[in-house]
């Protein structure tokens, strides 16, 4: 850090959630930096990222869905007693759909580079999302939703199967189900998802698959500034998820791919985005063309990836956000780099095995080449650790309870 960036430690970061490897890497890209850091968790339990050496003091607070009038007067409380505004960050969809709800009384208080509430929420939620791309030229899925006239008949004849039942709302979905949406592969299997899904009073819409294997699918990481330039940009190509198909990356390699900034820059300039967003698209193994599929509008499991190619994106926020010059950069190589959650990526390359997609040689030679592991870090050891505690300990818990 240089005499001219020492000036601006008194900000201090707030991280909400430790729980889960994104808000490790936060910690970790700003801790150090010599920011300090503060991780807001509801329990202490399963905190692994407030292990890491780079973190200053963990705080427990009112449950965000639970008890959100008390957390959202604790944070102005905390605001209150600092020397400089902390700069907010949320780890998981739950904390940014908490913070745009509460965005106009947040800025108050903190530094946050989103400035129009209910942005994050729109882009978040599917059905806004696919309205926004369909007016600005950008492609999406075809959709439809159960309410609409002919449904079922429209379903078979414009949408096909296999489809996917997916969440409008992410969050609440994956809460009441433990998965992002439901495949479906003929009308009997949809039937049963809608029925599923109007239980749970969560709206959905039924969506089209779009044809190629899991390695179809890109992400566009991009950092927006105060006046919405994309300024820093990295894009990525997944090889495995889990769970696999529709799940999240468990092994992604930086790709770099001149055709989805064409195609995302200028659509999150023109929605007027401020601060770190990663689209998603799926590649078209027929057409060639690149869909829409989800924006994540907070810190992303390939952070730890994104980072060890040269932009940390937490700290560009934190730099831009206390008065620092932050320039612009793209990856325009490959780097050869590779994001690994070994824990999942290992389940998920065993049912990619299982279903006849992926051969053990296929995924082993993969592991060969630089790595930017989800929770490993060996300078900072204590969080990997605690994690494998963890398994270990919840593994131990089955095998007694047989």
């Amino acid at each position: 850090m240089t005499e001219s960036e020492r000036g601006f430690v008194n900000n201090k970061a707030v991280i909400l959630g430790s729980n889960f490897y994104t808000g490790l890497s936060i910690i970790r890209g700003l801790g150090a930096n010599g920011i300090p850091t503060v991780a807001m968790d509801y329990s202490r339990k399963n905190t692994y990222g407030a292990k890491s050496k780079y973190l200053s003091e963990q705080l427990i607070v009112p449950h965000y869905r639970e008890r959100p009038e008390e957390l959202l007067r604790f944070l102005i409380e905390y605001a209150g007693k600092q020397d400089a505004k902390p700069v907010l960050f949320p780890s998981v969809d739950p904390y940014a759909e908490f913070i745009d709800a509460n965005l106009d009384v947040l800025r108050q208080h903190y530094l946050i580079p989103m400035t129009e509430q209910g942005l994050w929420r729109a882009v978040m939620d599917k059905d806004r999302l696919y309205s926004l791309a369909a007016k600005h030229g950008v492609l999406v899925p075809e959709s439809l939703r159960p309410t609409e006239p002919d449904f079922e008949q429209r379903a078979v004849a414009e949408i096909g199967f296999p489809c996917i039942v997916k969440p409008t709302d992410s969050p609440a979905f994956v809460s009441a189900f433990r998965v992002k949406n439901f495949t479906c592969h003929n009308l009997d299997e949809l039937k049963a998802a809608l029925v599923k899904s109007a239980q749970a009073r969560l709206d959905v819409v039924v969506q089209r698959v779009i044809p190629g294997f899991d390695d179809h699918v890109y992400t566009f990481d991009a950092y927006l500034d105060q006046n919405s330039r994309v300024t820093h940009w990295v894009t990525c190509q997944k090889q495995r998820q889990f769970p696999i198909h529709f799940g999240a990356s468990s092994f992604t390699k930086q790709k770099h791919v001149e055709e989805l900034y064409r195609i995302g820059a200028p659509f999150l300039e023109s929605i007027g985005f401020k601060g770190f967003a990663e689209i998603e698209f799926k590649k078209d193994a027929e057409s060639g063309k690149y869909y829409m599929l989800e924006i994540n509008a907070r810190t992303t499991t390939l952070d730890p990836l994104l980072r060890k190619c040269g932009v940390n994106f937490p700290l560009l926020a934190y730099r831009e956000l206390t008065g620092q010059a932050i320039g612009s950069h793209a990856v325009s190589s490959d780097t050869g780099i590779a994001f690994c959650f070994l824990f999942e990526d290992l389940i998920a390359s065993r049912d990619y095995v299982k279903a006849g997609e992926l051969s053990v040689l296929q995924i082993v030679r993969s592991y060969w080449g630089k790595k930017a592991p989800a929770i490993w870090q060996w300078d900072d050891p204590a969080p990997a650790l605690y994690f494998m505690y963890m398994i270990a300990h919840k593994a131990m818990r089955k095998l007694t309870r047989r």
